[in-house]
C-alpha cells in the first residue's frame, strides 16, 4: 500500500491523543487549571489534528461528513462517530477540571470508554480487509490499542502503566512483522485466484495490464527492499519502544521524559510508514508485482 503521509499522521498523532485522553478519564486524581488545560490542549491537538490530517487523504475533503452516514456497515463510519463523541464528552470533563476545578467521574470514565472505542474502529478499518492478509490478523487491533495506551501513559507521565504497556507493544510489534512476512503467501492467493483462471492451469502475466501506471499501482502497491525495511525496522524498535523505555527506568528529570516521548513519537511514525508500505495487497498479483 502507498504510505500516504496524511494516513501516517492520523494513526500515528490521533493514537496518542485519544490515549491520553483515555488516562485523563480515569485518573482518580486528575490535574485542574492551568495544568489540566496544558494536558487536554495536547490530548485534542493530536486528536483532532490527526483525525483533521486524515481528510487530505480523501478525494473529496469537501464530502468527509458524509463518512458519518454508513455507521450500519462501515468501520470508517463507527471511528468518526465514535471519535466526536469522544470530543465532544471530554471536552465537559475538561472543562469541569479547567474552569471549575471539578472532577465528574462517570463523565471521564465514559470519555475514556469513547477513547478506546475511537481507536479500536479505527484499528478494524484496517483489521477487516481481506484484500491485505498482513491486516487481518488480532495483532493489527491489538497493537493500535497498545501503541494508543502505551503513548498516552507516557504523555500523561503515567510511568507505572507506561513501561510495561511499551514494552508489551514492542515485543508484540515484532511478533506481528515475523508472523505478517508469510501471511500473504499462506492466503492461498495466488496469480490463479486473482484472475479467475486457475482452473485452466497455471498463469503468468504476458504482458502488463497497462502501458503506464493508474490509480490502483499508485495506492494498492509498495514494493519495500528486504535489507531497507529490515533497518527500518530496527530504527523504529529501538526508537519507539527501547529509548522510551530506558528513558523511564533512569531517575525522573523533565529533560529524559521530553527525550522519551520524542523519540516515541519518531518510532511511532517509522512503524506506520511500514505498517502501510509493507501490506500486500492481492491487486499486486494482477500486476505482476507480487
Amino acid at each position: 500500500m502507498h504510505p500516504a503521509p496524511s494516513v501516517i499522521l492520523f494513526t500515528t498523532f490521533s493514537g496518542l491523543g485519544f490515549g491520553l485522553l483515555f488516562w485523563l478519564g480515569i485518573n482518580p486524581n486528575p490535574p485542574t487549571g492551568w495544568v489540566a488545560f496544558v494536558f487536554f490542549a495536547i490530548a485534542y491537538l493530536g486528536a483532532v489534528g490527526g483525525l483533521l490530517a486524515s481528510t487530505f487523504h480523501l478525494g473529496h475533503p469537501e464530502r468527509a461528513l458524509k463518512a458519518f452516514s454508513q455507521w450500519k456497515t462501515s468501520w470508517l463510519s463507527r471511528e468518526g462517530i465514535c471519535a466526536v463523541a469522544t470530543l465532544l464528552i471530554m471536552a465537559l470533563y475538561g472543562a469541569g477540571l479547567v474552569f471549575f476545578g471539578a472532577h465528574w467521574a462517570p463523565l471521564g470514565w465514559l470519555g475514556a470508554l469513547g477513547a478506546l472505542a475511537t481507536v479500536f474502529t479505527s484499528s478494524m478499518i484496517y483489521a477487516q480487509l481481506k484484500t491485505v492478509p498482513r491486516w487481518k490478523h488480532w495483532t493489527t487491533p491489538a497493537l493500535f490499542l497498545l501503541l494508543s495506551l502505551g503513548g498516552g501513559a507516557l504523555l500523561a507521565g503515567n510511568v507505572r502503566f507506561a513501561l510495561p504497556l511499551l514494552i508489551i507493544a514492542g515485543v508484540l510489534q515484532a511478533f506481528a512483522w515475523f508472523h505478517g512476512d508469510g501471511r500473504f503467501a499462506a492466503s492461498g492467493t495466488t496469480m490463479e485466484t486473482a484472475t479467475g483462471l486457475g482452473h485452466i492451469g497455471t498463469v503468468r502475466a504476458f504482458e502488463p495490464p497497462h502501458t503506464g501506471t493508474n490509480y490502483l499501482m499508485k495506492e494498492f502497491i509498495h514494493v519495500v527492499g528486504r535489507k531497507h525495511a529490515l533497518q527500518l525496522r530496527v530504527i523504529a524498535l529501538v526508537l519507539g519502544f527501547v529509548v522510551p523505555v530506558l528513558m523511564l527506568l533512569m531517575t525522573f528529570h523533565h529533560w529524559n521524559a521530553l527525550v522519551a516521548v520524542v523519540s516515541h513519537i519518531a518510532g511511532v511514525l517509522a512503524l506506520r510508514w511500514l505498517f502501510f508500505a509493507q501490506a500486500e495487497h492481492v491487486v499486486g498479483l494482477y500486476y505482476g508485482k507480487r
